[in-house]
């Protein structure tokens, strides 16, 4: 997604015609109006409404001749709906500090990528003029903390499947982050095989307590995310150290099937060797032979679909599913 600020300058606040007209048309919808006073509570305005009470504010300040603010946030493609970019706009236009100006927001849908134009005024209520200081730096930076960028940055991530699970987990709507500096960033991870031992002898301590996530979350600050297509078990499941910042695959950490419990190990007092398959996954825990590692039982939500999050439709396509996380 982009945001642009239209520098053609407007006293008439042309770009609130501009945008009904494709209203009119049928090319564009009005998404949203706030802080227009009591004209909120009001129906069937006309365009004209909207200008008078721009025009109305921008009168507290006769110093700046073109008060009109119109931007654009566009997205690629139509991979944002109406309905995020107006969400999107609406935080956006905050940050900017615009948040409590009377602005309007349409949605065009003539052209081939979704956007929403943005009609406001520069004269705030006070009337201040809303500071234009880095204005072009500022809505670009500003709309990558909008849209979690800024957050799933901060965490370190091996996969592009973990940063956009970090961006969802935590409630933005993010999804079209430039993915030469996501590679970038992905190259540079190295693993903490220090924290996962450490994540790994946790949940072993914490063996049998109830509600196990929760716990995990609120005393230590750990999410567990599992993974799972719709009506089945989980595959998979991926940890969200958000105290050190960082993203674990499960199965880096323990394999799901002792975290669900579905696995007794042989112990040293049963006095017989394990199998194989045994074996092999005692060991993967550190040891030949290990007590019991139970947890559960713990409630497995199908919270994130891993074909949601990597945009593939592997059903149609026929291909196994894989954990990448």
């Amino acid at each position: 997604m982009i945001a642009k600020i239209l520098p053609k300058p407007s006293k008439n606040f042309a770009g609130v015609q501009y945008n009904t007209n494709k209203v009119d048309r049928n090319k564009g919808e009005l998404m949203k109006t706030a802080n227009f006073g009591p004209l909120d509570a009001m129906t069937n305005l006309r365009p004209q409404d909207y200008i008078n009470y721009f025009q109305l504010v921008s009168a507290q300040n006769k110093r700046i001749g073109n008060p009109q603010f119109h931007a654009v946030l566009s997205a690629k493609g139509k991979s944002y709906t109406k309905e995020e970019l107006t969400k999107v706009a609406e935080a956006w236009l905050t940050l900017m500090g615009y948040g409590t100006q009377p602005y309007l927001i349409v949605f065009h849908k003539d052209t081939d990528n979704n956007h929403v134009h943005i009609v406001s005024t520069r004269v705030g209520r006070d009337g201040k003029k809303i500071s234009s200081a880095y204005e072009h730096v500022r809505s670009f930076n500003n709309l990558n903390q909008v849209l979690g960028y800024d957050h799933a940055l901060r965490y370190r991530f091996s996969t592009r499947a973990q940063f956009y699970l970090l961006i969802e987990r935590a409630g933005y709507l993010g999804k079209d982050y430039d993915e030469e500096k996501l590679q970038r960033k992905i190259d540079q991870f190295q693993p903490d095989k220090e924290r996962g031992s450490a994540l790994r002898q946790l949940f072993i301590a914490l063996n049998g307590v109830p509600n196990f996530g929760a716990v995990l979350k609120n005393q230590y600050g750990i999410e567990l995310v599992f993974h799972c297509s719709e009506g089945k078990k989980p595959y998979g499941y991926t940890i969200i150290d958000h105290d050190t910042q960082q993203v674990f695959k499960g199965s880096e950490v323990l394999n799901l099937k002792y975290l669900n419990g579905e696995v007794v190990y042989k112990t040293a007092s049963d006095g017989d060797q394990p199998s194989p398959g045994e074996q092999s996954e005692n060991e993967s825990l550190g040891e030949q032979y290990q007590t019991p590692v139970y947890i559960g039982p713990i409630y497995i939500a199908d919270d994130v679909d891993d074909q949601q999050v990597l945009g593939m439709k592997r059903r149609r396509q026929k291909k196994a599913r894989t954990n990448t996380r």
